[in-house]
């Protein structure tokens, strides 16, 4: 929650001591943002985000003992009032797409200016989602390419089975439909339950719907 003077407030984790001592230097100069803690690890990082709330954890993507990623996960996970913004040399779209789908602000390259990761950190405690500009470009291309695998990934009678659950309809009925015996829609059920990482019908169909594959 926002401090008394109502700045936002954040931690800050890194494991190069000048870059982290930086970085809190800048956002506190920024006149808008209180820093409560720095931490050289992820699991200093959980416990520091744990007793203070910040609005904001600004964590480095490499932070030892636990990613920040796994930080991100836990935070989400727990149900915790802060949120989690990503700052890293990586540019590996395949990184940035799982920070996000975790559930993290948003991601920032290293490189990024002062300035920018302020604007950040308060776009971050009002809610909005940000990437760096640099790293948009390959995140849509990440997006694009899961979608297409996503789609290729079910066969012609899986896709049927997952339309048939969408309408509520049992496996009896979607063999009926399909001209198939019951076992043979229970295997095409437990291959898609596989492949969509679920293990019952209405799992399988919001995970559909969350892949882009139900409309």
């Amino acid at each position: 929650m926002p401090d008394s003077a109502g700045r936002v407030t954040v931690v800050v984790a890194d494991d190069h001591p000048i870059f982290r001592e930086g970085i809190a230097r800048g956002l506190q100069l920024s006149g808008e943002i209180t820093v409560l803690a720095e931490a050289e690890d992820g699991e200093a990082a959980l416990g520091a985000i744990r007793e203070h709330s910040p609005d904001v954890a600004l964590l480095d993507y490499r932070l030892p003992k636990l990613d920040g990623i796994a930080v991100v996960h836990a935070v989400v996970r727990d149900q915790l009032p802060t949120r989690a913004l990503l700052l890293s040399a990586t540019t590996d779209s395949a990184v940035v797409f799982r920070a996000i789908q975790e559930g993290a602000a948003g991601f920032l390259a290293k490189e990024a200016k002062r300035s920018e990761i302020v604007q950040a950190v308060l776009k971050a405690a009002r809610g909005k989602q940000i990437v760096s500009e640099e790293l948009t470009g390959g995140l849509v291309d990440e997006i694009r390419m899961r979608a297409e695998h996503d789609t290729a990934i079910l066969s012609e009678r899986e896709g049927q089975v997952l339309q048939g659950f969408s309408q509520g309809k049992s496996i009896p009925q979607i063999a009926a439909e399909l001209y198939l015996g019951a076992s043979t829609i229970k295997t095409h059920t437990q291959r898609l339950y596989e492949k969509l990482g679920v293990s019952d019908r209405a799992a399988a169909v919001a995970e559909a719907m969350r892949r882009g594959l139900l409309e």
